[in-house]
């Protein structure tokens, strides 16, 4: 009983890291049954199996790497004080996820949900905990301040994210990510400048008699 859950355990751990491999190397139009078992080396039959299809597959590959992800840019980021800092944790997350293969594979699955709506949900499902974390980083820095109630915390999320997904598609025009890496450098420069703005704001209090 117990050798035989340790076979399907790593069964599935293959079959995910194949997915891995697969969807970062041939896109989501390149990923099938057949290429991750192949890279598995494994029946294709266990992908159903173990996931009911590939797409499940890839989501619990996406899930599996959300979570590593998750984990270690909430240790970039937790000494994050300034906008500055902001901004180098930002540019230090992407270089991270663009040569982790991070930034294809969830672009790759988020491409296939525009002409897959049964991919739609699951894709706002696994987008909405990286919106939550753009915003908790935005607040930590400016939370209480003038820049804070200039550019609220969803909306700052919801512009990083469509950055996010629009850079994997802007390196096809940037083969050696130089444009990228200047749009950090410029908001590195811009960011000393927001320094008065994250000031928070004494409280004001009441006149004597009011």
């Amino acid at each position: 009983m117990a050798k035989a859950r340790q076979d399907s355990e790593d069964t599935r751990r293959r079959l995910l890291d194949a997915a891995d491999v697969v969807l970062r190397e041939r896109g989501y139009a390149g990923t099938s049954a057949r290429t991750i078992a192949s890279e598995a080396g494994v029946n294709s039959a266990l992908v159903f199996y173990h996931f009911g299809g590939v797409d499940p597959l890839l989501l619990a590959m996406l899930d599996r790497s959300s979570e590593e992800r998750m984990a270690m840019h909430r240790r970039t980021v937790a000494d994050v004080r300034t906008v500055e800092d902001l901004v180098a944790a930002a540019r230090q997350i992407y270089r991270a996820d663009l040569e982790r293969g991070y930034l294809a594979q969830f672009s790759e699955i988020v491409g296939a949900a525009l002409t897959r709506p049964e991919l739609r949900a699951a894709i706002v499902e696994r987008a909405n905990p990286w919106v939550a974390f753009v915003e908790e980083c935005w607040e930590q820095v400016t939370a209480g301040s003038p820049l804070g109630r200039l550019l609220p915390a969803r909306e700052v999320a919801h512009a990083a994210i469509t950055f996010y997904l629009g850079v994997n598609l802007f390196s096809v025009i940037d083969p050696d990510q130089s444009r990228t890496e200047s749009v950090f450098a410029l908001a590195g420069r811009i960011a000393p400048r927001a320094k008065l703005l994250t000031m928070r704001l004494p409280r004001r209090t009441p006149r004597a008699g009011r």
